[in-house]
């Protein structure tokens, strides 16, 4: 059986206080949760620096689809102090765990990121997912992706997605969703050599 992974978004603060939001899949293992950002990663130094980190739980894909189309500016919320570091929570979570740094096994590509949960809360109740919501998160791995992938798997599995899109999608993933469409097509049009 594969090891299951975990859609979420973590945020980080640097030592100076600068926010970063990232969409991060993660591993539950026991009491810790497993991270493993690429490097190089602002996630990654930011919590190498201050041994904290922010999981957010929530259903508002808009902030992942906006993520890996280039919208990291989500509205945060200070939480409890840990270790004389500030973290923050995104603002539409429907619940948080404030995580703390215990174990590092480094790697040339994917560290490993062992932390303890200091604490957690729930915010607002969770009435479940719609399966546009799915296609959305989907597609932003895709979008994520799109300099890996071939254009035919691409656009193969965009479509496939659309019919969730189209059948239970409202304006949040609606707005998630054309952002995802704009992100193919500037990559496809982008003049070579030129990022999207």
């Amino acid at each position: 059986m594969a090891e299951q992974i975990f859609e979420t978004v973590v945020t980080t603060t640097s030592p100076a206080g600068a926010v970063h939001v990232a969409p991060m899949g993660v591993r539950y293992a026991g009491e810790h949760v497993v991270l493993m950002p690429f490097k190089p990663s602002t996630t990654l130094d930011n919590i190498a620096s201050t041994g904290v980190a922010v999981l957010n739980l929530l259903t508002d894909v808009r902030v992942i689809a906006g993520c890996v189309t280039g919208r990291r500016d989500w509205p945060t919320v200070p939480v409890a102090e840990v270790a004389g570091v500030q973290p923050v929570r995104l603002a539409c979570a429907l619940g948080h765990v404030v995580l703390r740094l215990v174990e590092r096994h480094d790697d040339s590509l994917r560290p490993v990121l062992r932390l303890a949960r200091v604490r957690e809360q729930q915010h607002a109740p969770f009435l479940g997912f719609n399966r546009a919501q799915a296609a959305v998160i989907e597609g932003a791995v895709l979008v994520s992706r799109l300099r890996m992938l071939p254009a035919d798997k691409i656009d193969a599995e965009m479509r496939y997605l659309q019919i969730a899109i189209d059948k239970t999608a409202g304006p949040a993933e609606l707005e998630a969703w054309g952002w995802l469409q704009q992100a193919v097509v500037g990559h496809r049009t982008a003049p070579a050599g030129v990022a999207a």
